[in-house]
């Protein structure tokens, strides 16, 4: 197999960039954008929704969360898991995935060295990154959409972040039981418990909500450290 390490730039881009990575189970595609303004010490990681559904990179729920966050001042990487687009391997049903996202991870932080990590992810992504939030060392976390309960993601082991950390998730979700996920954030440790922003009227898929999503996420972590300017809060 050829070196597919040789298409990852060395350092953050200044512009937007794709590029292929070497994965656990061969090559994963990846793109990674530079921020708009405001720029903070931070690069995010963002994981797409459900491979099997048809879920990838530019997926409108990610590419909005992409755009909130570098509009905040946050570097971004997106990236297929395996057996999506042009990533290789076979769906794993998070496990494989959760490997994709160390070494998507692996390479920002050589890419960034020093940077805060920010996660983020979007349905089974929200499973994916969460579930990988405190063995990566997230600084930050930002789950759309948490399948918490039902579709077979077992959310109860997971190690939770004490991290700033932030849930969106729409009333009107005809795929992800809404209540299920209310339930599940009153459920958890006070200290370990999440920013819950319920949007009203809203589809799984935040149909005509996707510019009250981007305002959601930029309200939220305008105060997260580090800020602007590489301080931090």
């Amino acid at each position: 197999m050829t070196d597919l390490l040789s298409t990852a730039p060395v350092s953050f881009p200044g512009e937007t960039q794709s590029f292929a990575l070497m994965g656990p189970a061969g090559k994963l595609e990846c793109e990674a954008r530079p921020a708009t303004e405001g720029h903070r010490d931070a690069i995010a990681v963002i994981c797409h929704p459900l491979s099997t559904d048809g879920g990838s990179m530019h997926n409108k729920v990610v590419t909005m969360v992409e755009r909130a966050l570098r509009e905040s001042g946050v570097d971004t990487v997106i990236f297929n898991f395996r057996s999506v687009g042009g990533s290789e391997g076979d769906f794993d049903h998070g496990n494989g995935e959760s490997d994709d996202l160390a070494a998507v991870v692996a390479w920002a932080r050589q890419a960034r060295p020093g940077a805060k990590l920010w996660l983020a992810g979007f349905s089974f992504g929200s499973y994916v990154s969460l579930r990988n939030a405190v063995p990566l060392k997230a600084d930050a976390l930002i789950s759309i959409a948490p399948p918490a309960a039902g579709r077979g993601w077992d959310f109860a082991p997971i190690e939770l972040p004490t991290c700033p950390w932030l849930v969106v998730m729409g009333d009107a979700d005809e795929i992800v039981e809404p209540q299920a996920v209310y339930d599940w954030v009153a459920s958890l440790p006070e200290g370990q418990r999440p920013v819950l922003v319920k949007m009203e009227e809203t589809s799984h898929f935040f149909h005509r909500r996707l510019m009250d999503l981007r305002g959601v996420i930029k309200h939220a972590v305008k105060d997260w450290p580090p800020q602007p300017g590489g301080g931090e809060a």
